[in-house]
């Protein structure tokens, strides 16, 4: 830049001059010092050499050298407590603490299942989880006949439990009445009026608690007669229909006739003499075509 010169002015000379023109201070410049390039190397350390100072570093018989006591100390707690951890979460390759574990819960809820069991039985002779299989005391043939009717009343009756549960309460009443077709009445019945089944609505009356679930087909809605009633209608099926009230303070969804609704934990009441339905906070309503529906688009 400034060797081009002409003039004959020295570089110190001219840094003056372009210095004053850009308004900087100028400073004076050695001239052994003008061109002079630091060209001492700047070392830095290899990975290997990193390696192999922490290595050097992490030796139990170099790591405590030069430390005091106190830090010796804190030193000796952490290594202590790796090695703790380290044993306490099973590091090894040929680690089987996972299928320990599955299998401690699976023993914990295995008895926890048969002491709840054994509690319910003092309700239920069913429950008691120490009875005899009734199954064991049926012929070949008998016992065919009881899984296969078990079968059809679990596919009949939604909710209803499963057919291994249905089956044995059909053996003792089998081993009971002597009659098959007895006891496939009566564990139907008694399963259609338990809680949490779909009971058809000809049969809601025979219910023994105050809330019931069944399923059907908006019939009919009418205008309410109170600012407190969101909905009320008919709901029916092909055994019967219901009145179907729906309060204001319930937050239940709109229901549409002809649209189909299966409706849980809805108070039993009567009216005018016949069973009706009311949907409560409690209750639930779920809409099979809509979720079906909804299926199809996702």
């Amino acid at each position: 830049m400034f060797g081009n010169d002409v003039s004959g002015r020295t570089d110190n000379e001219q840094w003056a001059t372009w210095a004053a023109e850009a308004g900087l201070e100028a400073e004076a410049l050695d001239e052994d010092e003008a061109y002079i390039v630091d060209e001492r190397p700047e070392l830095h350390a290899t990975v290997e050499m990193e390696i192999r100072a922490k290595v050097d570093t992490n030796h139990p018989d170099t790591r405590k050298k030069g430390l005091t006591l106190a830090a010796e100390e804190r030193m000796e707690a952490w290594e202590w407590e790796i090695e703790r951890t380290r044993t306490r979460m099973d590091r090894s390759p040929k680690s089987d603490r996972e299928t320990r574990t599955a299998q401690v819960v699976e023993r914990e809820s295995r008895e926890q299942r048969v002491t709840f069991e054994r509690r319910a039985a003092s309700v239920d002779d069913r429950r008691d989880p120490d009875a005899p299989d009734p199954r064991e005391r049926l012929s070949g043939e008998e016992l065919a006949a009881v899984n296969q009717e078990a079968k059809r009343i679990q596919t009949g009756i939604p909710g209803a439990g499963s057919t291994a549960a249905i089956s044995r309460e059909l053996a003792e009443q089998v081993l009971r009445t002597g009659d098959l077709l007895s006891a496939t009445v009566a564990v139907a019945d008694r399963l259609t009026t338990e809680p949490g089944t779909v009971t058809p609505i000809s049969r809601l009356g025979d219910v023994p608690h105050g809330e019931v679930d069944f399923e059907g087909e908006v019939v009919v809605l009418w205008e309410p007669a109170h600012p407190s009633i969101q909905q009320v209608g008919l709901v029916g099926d092909e055994t019967g229909q219901v009145k179907v009230t729906v309060w204001d303070a319930s937050d239940q969804p709109w229901m549409d006739e002809g649209e189909r609704v299966r409706i849980h934990g809805a108070a039993k009441g009567w009216y005018q003499g016949r069973v009706s339905v009311a949907l409560t906070s409690r209750s639930r309503v779920v809409f099979p075509e809509r979720e079906s529906w909804q299926e199809q688009l996702s």
